[in-house]
């Protein structure tokens, strides 16, 4: 058997489809399983070891879109898969999944593109509470797969060897040794809806910084904003000259940026593709939830494994689709305070040592 699953986009998005795919693996130990992805999330599969095969689809636009698409369903159709599963719904992928002349297309029930499919789900509403793992898992219903258990299926990405040996690198050029505990913040979003405000980013660092020298921060923001970072570390600056010496920028591609947060203490973040890389790893989590709801985007991981949300509480205008903030001042944000991201910190750095002195013992022993 053939499968073919497509997720086309943002990095968060293809993260959560990885539990399907150990599912997909699970029930079809023979298959050959390909996944289209976009370039920017490709990292988050290639290396998977359950897949066959990564195929990345260029993304560009007007006439070179067209003309790619069409050459590349051609591609598809050529590979004779028997199944191909839509785990997004757009157009672009709904067509390349027609396109494919899979005989068994299964997707979500979209209006105008439901007929390019052969098994059509329900889609529940965007801004339902249902998480995102649950939500794509339903695809898998028409092949029999049913029960999504966290701990056997969390997300997953697999680590780059050579991204390990650039992050050593890197901590060892920003003076962080085995001595010093490493905090990450990712400071951006790739909308103005999921950004924390900088001084708010400013006031925990420093905060944190002085609570225990032996800490070092690294801040690191997308490429939608990427002078998050120098702005919040002109605003550490202002603050705490001990807490600016502790803090550093470097430039990540994913790879780099999972290896790095494997090797944090603590990852602190929004509700963005980050957020669910480091879900990936061990390293505890305090994730900063705006307009989105933790119970539909929370870290996907064993529960094991720590990690913490925090949001401004009940809001009537919570959760919206980031389009216009309707009252005005980005509160679902602005409301949340650094004291409480701090202690939450606190709380998660405590849990890690507690998961830890066992291990240690063990090997001691």
């Amino acid at each position: 058997m053939k499968i073919l699953l497509l997720r086309l986009r943002l990095l968060g998005d293809v993260v959560f489809t990885t539990p399907l795919i150990r599912a997909l693996r699970r029930r079809y130990p023979e298959a050959h399983l390909a996944y289209v992805v976009e370039p920017a999330a490709a990292p988050v599969v290639r290396g998977n070891p359950n897949l066959n095969e990564v195929i990345v689809l260029p993304r560009n636009s007007g006439f070179q879109r067209l003309g790619d698409d069409i050459s590349f369903a051609r591609t598809l159709r050529r590979q004779r898969f028997d199944v191909a599963i839509d785990l997004h719904g757009g157009p672009r992928g709904s067509w390349l999944t027609w396109a494919s002349g899979a005989p068994m297309r299964v997707g979500y029930r979209t209006a105008g593109r439901s007929w390019m499919y052969t098994h059509v789900v329900a889609r529940p509403e965007d801004l339902s509470a249902q998480h995102s793992v649950l939500k794509q898992w339903e695809l898998l219903a028409p092949l029999g797969i049913i029960d999504c258990d966290r701990s056997r299926d969390a997300v997953e990405m697999f680590e780059n060897v050579a991204a390990v040996q650039r992050v050593e690198h890197v901590l060892a050029q920003a003076g962080v040794g085995p001595n010093n505990q490493l905090i990450m913040l990712h400071v951006s979003a790739g909308n103005p809806f999921r950004r924390w405000p900088q001084d708010h980013f400013a006031a925990l660092v420093v905060d944190l910084a002085h609570r225990d020298p032996r800490r070092r921060f690294i801040l690191t923001s997308g490429p939608s904003d990427a002078s998050a970072t120098r702005a919040i570390m002109d605003r550490i600056q202002a603050r705490s000259e001990r807490a600016a010496r502790a803090v550093s920028h470097p430039q990540l591609d994913v790879d780099d940026l999972r290896a790095l947060i494997a090797r944090a203490a603590l990852y602190i973040g929004g509700d963005s593709g980050p957020l669910h890389i480091a879900a990936t790893t061990s390293t505890p989590i305090v994730a900063l939830f705006g307009p989105t709801l933790a119970e539909r985007s929370m870290p996907w991981r064993d529960p094991r494994w720590f990690a913490e949300s925090i949001d401004a509480g009940p809001l009537s205008c919570r959760p919206c689709r980031q389009q216009t903030c309707e009252p005005g001042d980005f509160r679902c944000l602005s409301r949340i305070r650094p004291e409480d991201v701090a202690a939450a910190a606190e709380r998660a750095l405590v849990a890690a040592e507690a998961e830890a002195e066992p291990r240690l013992r063990a090997i001691l022993a």
